[in-house]
């Protein structure tokens, strides 16, 4: 059976329409997942664990009528399950630590390995019609040295030769990916997208996000005397998920990578926008510049402020315009999502009440 034969449009009735999302308890997936729920899919997550109650709670919040399937990157036990009748896939489990890990592999090598079980069991299913692989700007933007004005597209790859072990992690990840697929024979052949997003921030869903708000958290509870000259191109999770859904569902998606990330931002100006929002509420964010040696020294002490060191001063120019024109994907202003993100880390306690 062609791809063409496979790739059918979507009824306006999808509750027969199986979506699996990989790594249902992390930040980015959750919001994939109430997405999914809210247009009338149905959905199965994986987990690692059912039982791990502390990982797996908020989801009965948030995604109510979600399927749990026990599944992990490491392993090729339970993928066959996880997968079986998926029409589509959304694959956004990957490592994502706050510190650089003592060995690249922690990192590498459940991102690699993981995604080619993820496509192996897609193939091996036959209902999968489409996966939409999370890769990041990381994957695009990193290693190659200066390039003065040059702005990243999609045309650019990371080179890893001059990578850190995360930018090493999503690049492979994503070429594994764009590999695996092209060397399907025709019977097995499924179609494969990539979203490749900047910082994530937003609202969070649970305690767990930590990681992904270790800046605001940081920021909103003093616990930086001031602003590193440190910025990224950052978009918000909401408008990951729908750029998601919209790669899952446009036919121009399939065979294409998009990146979704709005302007660069430094996070002194990130500190500015939440000083303005917060500090009537009693929470003063340090909006002064941390100049370069008082990092350095803190950062003998803290792993997290270690792996910033190489990304002082460097900014990230990337072009979504591709996102925007094939897709009709649109990101909200920074404004709103620092905001809510703030709000939402204030309302789960990772952030010190005043």
């Amino acid at each position: 059976m062609s791809v063409q034969d496979r790739n059918v449009q979507l009824s306006k009735d999808t509750k027969d329409t199986l979506v699996l999302v990989t790594g249902a308890s992390g930040f980015v997936a959750g919001h994939c997942i109430a997405a999914l729920l809210a247009d009338g899919y149905r959905v199965r997550g994986t987990v690692r664990s059912v039982a791990n109650r502390a990982k797996v709670k908020h989801l009965e919040t948030i995604a109510p009528g979600l399927e749990l399937a026990e599944a992990d990157l490491t392993s090729d036990a339970g993928w066959a399950d996880a997968v079986a009748g998926a029409s589509y896939i959304l694959h956004v489990a990957s490592p994502f630590p706050a510190a650089q890990p003592d060995d690249e592999n922690e990192l590498i090598r459940p991102a690699v390995e993981g995604t080619r079980r993820v496509l192996e069991a897609a193939a091996r299913a036959g209902s999968v019609k489409r996966v939409v692989l999370t890769s990041s700007v990381a994957a695009v933007a990193f290693g190659h040295g200066e390039r003065g004005d040059h702005v990243y597209d999609e045309t650019d790859w990371s080179v890893v030769e001059n990578c850190m072990p995360y930018q090493k992690s999503k690049t492979l990840a994503e070429r594994a990916a764009w590999d695996f697929v092209a060397a399907l024979p025709d019977d097995e052949k499924f179609e494969l997208a990539v979203i490749n997003p900047g910082f994530v921030a937003g609202p969070l869903l649970s305690d767990a996000d930590g990681t992904s708000a270790e800046i605001i958290k940081r920021l909103l509870n003093r616990e930086m005397p001031a602003c590193p000259k440190l910025g990224f191109a950052m978009v918000d999770v909401r408008d990951i998920a729908k750029a998601q859904l919209l790669a899952m569902t446009k036919p121009v998606a399939a065979g294409n990578r998009y990146i979704c990330a709005g302007e660069h931002i430094w996070i002194r100006d990130m500190a500015k926008i939440l000083d303005k929002e917060f500090r009537p509420r009693g929470y003063k964010v340090p909006t002064g510049h941390l100049p370069y040696p008082l990092l350095w020294l803190a950062s003998r002490f803290d792993k997290t402020l270690r792996a910033t060191l190489p990304n002082i001063g460097r900014r990230e120019p990337v072009s979504a315009r591709k996102a925007e024109s094939e897709l009709g994907w649109q990101p909200r202003p920074y404004s709103e999502t620092l905001i809510d993100m703030g709000n939402s880390a204030i309302e789960l306690g990772l952030v010190a009440a005043r």
